[in-house]
């Protein structure tokens, strides 16, 4: 009891109290020592991570002319900046199609990697391993090496230059790190549930619906989200397939003509900047306690 309470004072952070002597001080001073260093590293890991997103912040709420000199704190906060940008001529298309991209997409990843890995996870056929190496594979193919023969298929023979339709149907045809990490998370739910759902009279279609869904949750928010930011921030698949159609353009390829467009408006560039970041950072801190438990219990038996 009393190792715990000693870690307990050195966790929580130093007080003051007035009238303390000099050998409370000194108390004080260690304990004050002893909190820095056991935080250090944190405080400096949470600082490297949040300055770049208040210095994104501060300067998008400056002025033209004080955007381009090195004060860092507004002399006035200017948030009609905001509104600028989002009334810019196309903005708001491009919030459109990325929400499409990327809500689209991540249910059809979601729709058709849990049957896939749920079958890898839980039948056995001759090959199950080998299909599940063959997955493993797919992932260490950088997409590069294939955009030629995939553009070619999809601008040549499908006609489907300057959309979205070559990133969002792909997606329907299941994703090989969705798998691998919904599978991971499915062989640590015991079979006997599966088991007991059969002797009740359940398929593998309605235990997996009953039964191994509702228990994998974490998993499949923590896929969701990987997903969901992926198509969110994905740059090379616009770029390839959506750029001759400003019309399709999502905010990681708009934000670039935005910026040509204002290179001297670093204000506005940093407003912008905020807008595109601001929905996924508030949904990972909505979704971050499912997100980590999905992480983390992913990969405990293989």
């Amino acid at each position: 009891m009393s190792n715990l309470l000693i870690d307990r004072e050195l966790d929580a952070p130093p007080t003051t109290a007035p009238g303390l002597t000099a050998a409370g001080r000194a108390v004080r001073r260690t304990r004050l020592l002893n909190w820095v260093a056991v935080h250090a590293l944190a405080l400096a890991a949470a600082l490297f991570f949040v300055l770049p997103f208040v210095f994104v912040f501060l300067t998008a709420l400056m002025s033209d002319q004080q955007a381009l000199t090195r004060n860092l704190w507004p002399d006035s906060w200017h948030w009609e900046n905001l509104r600028t940008v989002w009334e810019t001529p196309g903005f708001l298309t491009w919030w459109k199609n990325t929400l499409l991209y990327a809500g689209l997409g991540t249910a059809l990843t979601l729709l058709s990697s849990i049957p896939v890995a749920y079958a890898l996870a839980r039948f056995k056929f001759r090959g199950r391993n080998f299909a599940m190496l063959l997955v493993i594979s797919t992932m260490m193919l950088p997409p590069q090496v294939v955009i030629v023969p995939m553009y070619l298929f999809w601008a040549k023979q499908l006609h489907l230059s300057g959309t979205l339709w070559p990133l969002i149907i792909p997606m329907a045809f299941t994703d090989a790190f969705s798998i691998f990490l919904l599978r991971q998370f499915l062989l640590t739910i015991p079979k006997e549930y599966v088991d007991a759902a059969k002797v009740d009279g359940c398929s593998d279609f309605r235990a997996l619906v009953r039964v191994i869904l509702p228990m994998a949750k974490p998993a499949i928010a923590a896929v969701a989200l990987f997903q969901f930011f992926y198509c969110w921030n994905d740059y090379f698949g616009p770029q390839i397939y959506a750029s001759e159609n400003p019309a399709a353009w999502t905010l990681s390829y708009g934000l670039e003509s935005f910026k040509g467009a204002h290179h001297t408006n670093w204000n506005l560039t940093m407003a912008a900047t905020l807008l595109v970041m601001a929905p996924v950072i508030i949904l990972f801190f909505f979704a971050q306690k499912a997100f980590i438990e999905g992480v983390t219990l992913t990969g405990v038996k293989g």
